[in-house]
């Protein structure tokens, strides 16, 4: 596998789906993993990637030097390019001329990473600093126009830096960059697929649950889903799956997935209606954060109750993939915790299951690739992803039955118009939130103080990143009429047209 270590770069998450995408298995860990830790995993490469931080400022994010002498080829990236030259002797210095956006890279040396990059591509730049003296033994392949070290390596000691991004969509040819790095270079095999993902992770399975029971949380999504089918081929009939109604879940979705759980997949699913204890512990919380614990917290409470009824059960499923726990937990470098998943930092702190988490180093994408692969339906793979905590994190400010109602109202009409216009499969998610405020306006020539709903379309690959949808406003104006005359209690619709970043997706 190739080991990222992460040094707070934006794109650090696209590194590691690159690198997958290209039939190898990748892995982010902070960038002051030790080296002791380094070789117990046994890498076949290692990639340094960007940051925020100058290597030469005080508080810089630094790693031993030691790492570039265990005979294991490292790519620098933007800053982990800077790293290297730094620590190897060389040096780092503020640009004149700062890049940020498209440079067009000039090849000088096509052999190594550059071997078949096309001269004058585009690349993408993001740097403030660059390194105006090389250590000794490298030579430099690639320049741009501001910047004459684009591309460094050291063949002999099998260490390479680009001073671009090769890992965004920007970089014409950063696919072509990788590919050489990983296959010519570090001598990798294209082995890491789905199914081999399948079988391996079958028996890590069996060696962990043994011939105990589990249980798994159902979601009504397709990763828990999919975890409970890989689960159940591992385990069998030591599988209960449970599927709780939330009362935070969308309209009609409870009774639905119930019916289709049960004929669709040979699953044994217990379900439990638990909606008023999950309302009632949410009164009064306004905290997104406080929201996602607490619905974490009574989930457990909930599998822990059903556990008992089926015996002594030692194993808890559940269906985290790696965007949760990249999200959820500031373990990558220096970078920040953004938001805690409700099955990730959510969980209490005394939970008395061990966790079985076999999608935890997947993307989203990834996931439902392998829900392909187990049998899942097309038309349920295809499904927009839907909270853990549901619409709780799609109500802003307290939840209560009111507003759970205009929410799940909002929703349904809102994807009834998407599927209306064939735009389902062209977005990542489409949904409505509900805001704490409300807004004057004009009813039946009455004054109205009422609430205000926003509606939010995005497009993503693997929900790390994401752009809004320019729809057509015919549409929205539309769905923004049905919402206004159709639901009590709405006066104002909005568009969300933020990206992410600098938004998440959720607004919660």
């Amino acid at each position: 596998m190739v080991l990222v270590l992460d040094f707070g770069s934006q794109y650090t998450q696209l590194i590691a789906r690159k690198i997958r995408e290209l039939g190898v298995f990748s892995e982010i860990v902070p960038y002051d993993f030790s080296l002791a830790r380094i070789k117990k995993k046994a890498p076949g490469a290692i990639v340094l990637s960007g940051g925020p931080q100058s290597v030469y400022e005080e508080g810089a994010s630094l790693i031993s030097a030691d790492i570039f002498r265990l005979d294991i080829p490292v790519l620098g990236i933007c800053y982990g390019l800077q790293l290297m030259a730094h620590l190897l002797g060389g040096k780092v210095a503020p640009s004149q001329r700062k890049e940020y956006g498209f440079a067009s890279l000039e090849v000088i040396q096509r052999g190594g990473l550059l071997r078949g990059v096309r001269n004058r591509s585009q690349v993408w730049m993001s740097h403030g600093d660059k390194v105006g003296t090389l250590p000794p033994g490298f030579i430099t392949s690639g320049v741009t126009a501001n910047c004459d070290s684009a591309v460094v390596e050291n063949r002999e000691e099998a260490l390479f830096g680009v001073q671009f991004h090769p890992e965004v969509i920007h970089t014409k040819q950063g696919k072509k960059v990788l590919s050489n790095f990983l296959f010519d270079l570090s001598g990798f095999q294209q082995d890491w697929t789905i199914e081999s993902f399948i079988e391996s992770k079958i028996n890590e399975i069996r060696d962990q649950v043994g011939v105990k029971k589990v249980v798994c949380g159902l979601s009504g999504g397709v990763d828990s889903l999919v975890t409970s089918l890989l689960v159940h081929r591992a385990v069998g009939d030591n599988l209960h799956c449970i599927f709780v109604n939330n009362g935070l879940l969308r309209k009609g979705q409870y009774h639905e997935l119930m019916a289709s759980l049960r004929t669709k997949f040979s699953l044994n699913v217990i379900g439990v209606d638990a909606s008023e204890i999950f309302l009632k512990r949410l009164q009064r919380v306004t905290s997104p954060e406080r929201k996602r614990k607490i619905i974490g917290t009574v989930f457990i409470e909930i599998f822990e109750r059903e556990a008992k009824k089926l015996g002594a059960v030692e194993f808890l499923a559940q269906g985290t993939i790696y965007p949760d726990v990249i999200e959820s937990n500031p373990v990558k470098g220096p970078s920040s915790s953004i938001k805690s998943h409700h099955n990730v930092g959510g969980l209490p702190k005394g939970l008395k299951f061990k966790l079985v988490e076999p999608l935890r180093e997947l993307f989203k994408d990834e996931v439902r690739a392998l829900g392909k692969e187990l049998g899942v339906d097309p038309d349920f793979i295809r499904q927009h992803p839907f909270p853990g905590p549901g619409l709780a994190v799609r109500v802003v400010g307290e939840v209560t039955d009111e507003r759970l109602r205009i929410a799940r109202e909002a929703d349904a009409i809102l994807l009834e118009e998407i599927q209306k216009e064939c735009l389902y499969d062209q977005l990542w998610q489409a949904f409505a939130i509900l805001l704490p405020v409300r807004s004057v306006g004009v009813m039946g020539d009455r004054r109205t103080y009422q609430r205000v709903v926003v509606i939010r379309l995005v497009q993503s690959v693997d929900g790390m990143t994401a752009d809004w949808f320019p729809a057509d406003s015919r549409l929205l104006s539309r769905i923004s009429n049905r919402i206004v005359n159709e639901i009590d209690g709405i006066n104002r619709v909005l568009y969300d047209i933020t990206s992410k970043p600098p938004g998440t997706i959720e607004w919660e």
